[in-house]
């Protein structure tokens, strides 16, 4: 089956069977290679799932070899919420054509994203008509607190990690989802890590790993 996303796929050693996915969202300028990285060491304790990595639906406007969710280039929140609509709506149906494909239903998914990714996993995962495995978020933020509210449709339990150096996107978004997410009774477990900037470091590896793991209802390592 051809998805309506470019995507990198991993699929379990030959002999084992799917059953579970894991839906990784790349950053502002990133594909779906680059965080497929993150399987790398997860696929060893994860042997019958599937990791799947879509490319953004469009080029990225500041790095044209990247792709992108939805356009930052534009400082207008109005616009950025009514693009990354459109990009939830793309990625809900790539959803379910994953589901088709791998023969599998919302509580065998993991939706996960770093920054950007992260954004969209919230969006989707939240506003989706059935709850999910859970979600893993990396330095990311809720685009629109307000837009989220009205929609939000299902309590997945959700995982946000965050360095708290990142000058990227800062890490009192952190503390802004949480907040949010409990006033919208949505289980979230967070994870403040000293000394980082924007990126995934092995310890925001690890603590997403045992999160989907005990998610998945697989034996920690």
């Amino acid at each position: 089956m051809k998805f309506c996303l470019d995507s990198v796929i991993i699929r379990p050693e030959k002999g084992f069977e799917i059953k579970n996915a894991i839906i990784l969202l790349h950053g502002y300028g990133g594909d779906g290679k680059d965080i497929s990285m993150l399987s790398l060491n997860w696929k060893r304790h994860m042997p019958n799932t599937v990791f799947i990595c879509p490319n953004g639906h469009e080029p990225c406007a500041i790095n044209p070899v990247g792709y992108q969710w939805f356009d930052l280039t534009k400082e207008d929140s109005v616009y950025i919420l009514k693009e990354s609509i459109k990009a939830e709506d793309i990625l809900k149906k790539f959803i379910v054509e994953v589901k088709q494909e791998f023969k599998l239903s919302n509580n065998q998914i993991c939706i996960s994203g770093f920054s950007q990714g992260c954004m969209m996993s919230l969006n989707v995962g939240l506003t989706s008509e059935e709850k999910f495995s859970c979600i893993v978020g990396f330095s990311g933020k809720i685009i629109d607190q307000n837009d989220l509210k009205n929609r939000i449709k299902n309590n997945t339990q959700t995982l946000l990690i965050h360095g708290d150096a990142d000058q990227i996107v800062s890490s009192t978004h952190l503390l802004e989802a949480k907040d949010f997410l409990i006033r919208n009774n949505v289980s979230i477990n967070t994870l403040l890590i000293k000394n980082c900037d924007h990126h995934i470091p092995i310890e925001a590896s690890s603590t997403a790993l045992n999160f989907i793991l005990k998610k998945f209802n697989i034996s920690c390592y």
